[in-house]
């Protein structure tokens, strides 16, 4: 269950959008020729926030994994152990029917048992797994619900027409001009209130 792979999948779709505003009808001329142009002709306004800075630095982000980190060892941890159980089970089963310690009807009750509780870890395995998963994508939409509502209220005042997530090299080049990841991370920091069964289920900071 690695933290990475669990929420960097999420985290691209995650930072979406803003709402489209009007053009920048006072945006200086720009000359075509010139290369250093940094303002495009139309007025549009763009920005950009690093993915990866959102995951390791947005409070939220730290907080929820470590809560599905916790959640999937203890899944991980619930069925190792059933499953030492049953093969421990099987493997003194299988002794005992070389020694002849039963008979024919207690071997076959046994053995019935032994696939039933094969049976009923696979269905734990299943259900646990599901649970995980529900978990996993409740966390996602709280995320991508918690950047698409502040940066509706930071785009109030910035008029961005777009404000794009950066994720590896999905961008193969961005101006770092346009970068707004330390405003955004400082304003979701500020703004984020966690509730009582979050600050109950992350350990206390020291």
């Amino acid at each position: 269950m690695n933290r990475k792979n669990i929420l960097k999948t999420m985290a691209v779709a995650a930072i979406a959008t803003v709402s489209m505003t009007g053009c920048n009808q006072s945006a200086p001329k720009v000359d075509a020729k010139s290369d250093a142009a940094q303002t495009n002709p139309t007025g549009l306004k763009i920005a950009y926030v690093e993915v990866d800075s959102i995951m390791s630095r947005y409070q939220f982000c730290k907080d929820y994994s470590l809560i599905l980190q916790k959640k999937g060892q203890n899944i991980q941890n619930t069925l190792a152990a059933k499953q030492q159980q049953l093969q421990a089970a099987a493997a003194n089963f299988q002794q005992k029917v070389q020694q002849n310690a039963y008979t024919r009807e207690q071997a076959e009750a046994i053995n019935a048992n032994l696939q039933k509780q094969n049976t009923d870890l696979q269905a734990l395995n299943q259900r646990l797994t599901n649970e995980f998963q529900t978990e996993t994508e409740k966390y996602n939409n709280a995320l991508r619900d918690s950047i698409q509502h502040y940066l509706k209220l930071y785009n109030k005042d910035k008029n961005y027409s777009l404000i794009l997530s950066k994720a590896g090299d999905n961008l193969l080049y961005a101006d770092k001009a346009y970068d707004i990841t330390n405003e955004v991370i400082a304003g979701l920091n500020k703004a984020y209130k966690p509730s009582a069964k979050m600050a109950a289920a992350v350990p206390a900071k020291k």
